[in-house]
């Protein structure tokens, strides 16, 4: 017989464990399935604008908070894959895992984020974290007063450009077409930034350093190749959501994000979702650790029968 738990939480980053956590101060018998503890966070060197903590490594903090999940009675399976889940009545679930075994759940929350897409080039995987970064809004700091070079054409990359222009000594924005897809707003004050230059055209072939730390950023242009020095380098080309678990069981947008509502209810009920797998226009750790508080304790409305949120009499 497959073992019983009242939520079942997909991934094991801040969104899961943070949920985890508050589920488990709820006394709902939970278990988090996840391949590793952190997610992205934990490829993080260190962390400066998570509240109340002036400076922590990604890993630190992914620590914490798994080992804060275990201590309020949480299971968490690390090395864990769900394959399938599905419904088979109100507030009763199955879930199927890689290793031929399930588990059954009275609520699922999704909370197994996204993969940053990457420059799939020599180097690039050495040097994250030594200089490689996937998150302007986390690490342009980082590069205060140095040279930093953005790779991509839409929205994420133009915005990333123009928040590292105001600290950074000078941007390089690569990009392998020879216009944007920001919107037009975005490419005016692009234009209008006297410290960051166009790479149009240009595809990336090597990330390129000392050993320690990225120093230069090789790209093929029309005019040739072509070698640019560089502190650091962030890709913001877009991201991979891994969709196949949920199609066809709850609404996704246009970018094949969970769609939710301020509750963190998905289109299913029983189905909840938090961190960078919903539709939040934000991707940072510290949202998807509300999110995911905020999911746990609709969850636990839900699997209890009570109505989730304040009543204000209304």
């Amino acid at each position: 017989m497959a073992q019983q738990y009242d939520l079942a939480i997909v991934g094991g980053a801040c969104a899961g464990l943070a949920a985890a956590t508050y589920a488990a101060r709820r006394a709902l018998k939970t278990v988090v399935l996840t391949k590793d503890i952190g997610g992205q966070i934990a490829t993080t060197p260190t962390v400066e604008n998570y509240p109340a903590i002036a400076m922590i490594t990604g890993p630190d903090l992914a620590s914490q908070m798994y080992v804060q999940a275990l201590e309020w009675g949480a299971e968490v399976r690390v090395g864990t894959e769900v394959s399938e889940f599905t419904k088979n009545g109100e507030r009763d679930f199955t879930v199927s895992l890689r290793d031929g075994t399930s588990i059954s759940a009275k609520a699922i929350l999704l909370a197994y984020g996204k993969t940053p897409r990457s420059l799939d080039v020599p180097g690039e995987w050495e040097y994250a974290g030594k200089g490689v970064s996937y998150c302007v809004t986390c690490d342009a700091p980082l590069f205060r007063k140095k040279v930093a070079a953005v790779v991509g054409g839409g929205n994420s990359a133009v915005e990333g450009a123009l928040i590292l222009a105001r600290t950074s000594e000078k941007v390089y924005l690569v990009h392998r077409r020879d216009e944007f897809r920001a919107e037009q707003v975005l490419i005016d004050e692009l234009k209008n930034t006297p410290n960051v230059e166009l790479v149009l055209s240009a595809v990336s072939k090597e990330v390129q350093g000392d050993g320690s730390k990225v120093t230069h950023l090789a790209v093929t242009t029309p005019e040739g190749e072509r070698l640019i020095e560089v502190h650091g380098i962030f890709v913001e080309i877009g991201f991979v959501v891994q969709t196949e678990l949920v199609k066809g069981k709850v609404e996704l947008d246009r970018l094949n994000q969970v769609v939710t509502n301020k509750k963190m209810e998905t289109s299913e009920p029983g189905i909840f979702a938090a961190g960078d797998i919903t539709d939040s226009p934000f991707k940072q750790a510290v949202i998807s650790a509300g999110e995911g508080a905020a999911a746990a304790l609709t969850a636990y409305a839900y699997i209890t029968g009570q109505q989730a949120g304040v009543d204000w009499g209304k």
